[in-house]
């Protein structure tokens, strides 16, 4: 096997882990898909560094997480203000929050339809609750790590956390008690129907680099 083949598979066994992540963290599938081109890109640029690697797929998510992350600083100053406009007691109401363990809040998320609905419902969370959600419940950092990330206060982290939480129990009640309607698609459904495009342009790419 080729090296241009063995990176094939190896994007193929992690394009469905770098996409998800970055739909959860950007909340948009075009958006996803142009970072996950990116992340491969940077990996092909590592593969004598990655092939071997047992870290290899966590050096994709980290790299995702960030450039996620930093696809979206310029809105940070925006999450600040409107926070600050409405949170403006943040510092006595986190004495009376009651933050849940790290495990609590995805326990009873098993069936593929929850989880779809989970997906849909992240969506629609405003990005200053959405991204730290999904970066302490999905990627599983630390307050403290997410807190550095951002660039925001520890206290903001874990209220945006809490909030986020609430609301997505809130509009999982209301999805689930809304009667009949369109089946959920799961982020890993919407990932396949545009997987086959993100795999073309990875092998281009791929084939049009050379391996340092």
């Amino acid at each position: 096997m080729s090296e241009t083949e063995q990176f094939e598979q190896f994007m193929r066994n992690y394009q469905n882990m770098v996409f998800t992540t970055a739909v959860r963290l950007t909340a948009n599938e075009a958006e996803a898909q142009d970072i996950a081109q990116e992340v491969f890109l940077k990996a092909f640029a590592r593969w004598h560094e990655l092939a071997a690697s047992p870290t290899a797929g966590g050096w994709l998510k980290t790299v995702t997480t960030n450039m996620c992350l930093n696809h979206l600083s310029r809105y940070r100053n925006r999450w600040r203000f409107f926070s600050e406009m409405f949170n403006k007691d943040d510092g006595e109401e986190e004495q009376e929050m009651n933050f849940a363990a790290e495990g609590d809040f995805l326990d009873d998320l098993d069936s593929a339809d929850t989880r779809a609905l989970l997906e849909e419902a992240l969506e629609k969370l405003p990005p200053s609750q959405r991204i730290p959600l999904v970066l302490f419940h999905f990627e599983n950092l630390s307050y403290e790590e997410i807190s550095a990330k951002m660039k925001v206060s520890l206290s903001k982290v874990k209220i945006d956390i809490f909030r986020g939480r609430e609301a997505l129990k809130k509009k999982l009640r209301f999805d689930g008690d809304d009667g009949p309607g369109a089946a959920p698609v799961s982020t890993t459904e919407r990932f396949e129907k545009s997987s086959s495009a993100l795999s073309k342009n990875a092998r281009l790419a791929a084939h049009a680099l050379p391996i340092a």
